[in-house]
């Protein structure tokens, strides 16, 4: 029997499976060179797979990136509205997909990689994987409003987050403050909401660590490099423990 399209798709090392599922159902999937959206298609043998145009064959090398992603950038492949793409800063023969999403207001830390099962370990709830994230706030500061940020919040959608690691790193004459926060799941825009919840605004918001890889602080906004074995165990390892200051 044929194999599913997503199937096909995450082998091929393009994303994990549910990440394949996602590509299909966007319209960013084509079979001999018709547009198809139902992941669980079975294309016939030999039928040719394309993903955003490019031919899915034998599986790539393996490869994984760490990506300094400056703002204004958006953390997709591809932009109907023709913003500048983490693909147009990260440009290998590899399809590489990045393991989770920083708005394009904020920066920092992305990690892109064609293998899907750390693609998925990155970004599933079920991992719990944390992204520690140094925050600038505004607002007259009180206790508080740092008890709120550490309290069940719901989000715009009705999901209930649970309680948050927040932590002061330096409280500022000038009303403003520097936070610490550590996910371990990352609703969208998830801090920014917190903060607005607790009255705060957030000046800047910079992702410093995915795991126990922290951003290389030689590393510029729009810079990437390879990650090794050793960065790699890394990402899966607990982290949170360093302090960078946003620049």
């Amino acid at each position: 029997m044929e194999e599913r399209l997503q199937n096909i798709i995450a082998r091929a090392g393009v994303a994990s499976r549910r990440g394949a599922a996602e590509l299909v159902e966007s319209g960013a999937v084509t079979v001999d060179g018709v547009v198809v959206r139902e992941p669980g298609m079975r294309p016939a043998e030999g039928a040719v797979v394309r993903v955003h145009g490019r031919r899915v064959g034998a599986r790539e090398r393996t490869r994984t990136v760490a990506l300094y992603k400056p703002v204004g950038v958006v953390s997709t492949m591809s932009d109907p509205n023709g913003e500048r793409t983490v693909a147009d800063l990260v440009r290998v023969p590899e399809r590489l997909v990045p393991a989770g999403r920083l708005d394009r207001d904020s920066e920092g830390l992305m990690v892109m990689s064609n293998d899907g099962a750390l693609v998925n370990r990155l970004t599933h709830p079920r991992f719990g994987h944390e992204k520690t994230y140094i925050v600038k706030v505004a607002g007259r500061w009180s206790e508080e409003k740092l008890a709120t940020l550490r309290s069940p919040l719901k989000m715009d959608d009705g999901y209930v987050i649970r309680p948050v690691p927040v932590e002061v790193v330096e409280l500022r004459r000038d009303n403003t403050a520097v936070l610490k926060f550590v996910l371990g799941e990352g609703r969208k825009r998830q801090i920014r909401k917190m903060c607005s919840l607790a009255h705060l605004v957030v000046l800047s918001l910079k992702r410093v660590a995915i795991g126990g890889y922290f951003l290389p602080p030689d590393m510029k906004p729009g810079e990437w490099r390879d990650l090794g074995p050793g960065e790699l165990a890394l990402l899966t390892k607990s982290g949170g423990g360093c302090i960078i200051p946003p620049q």
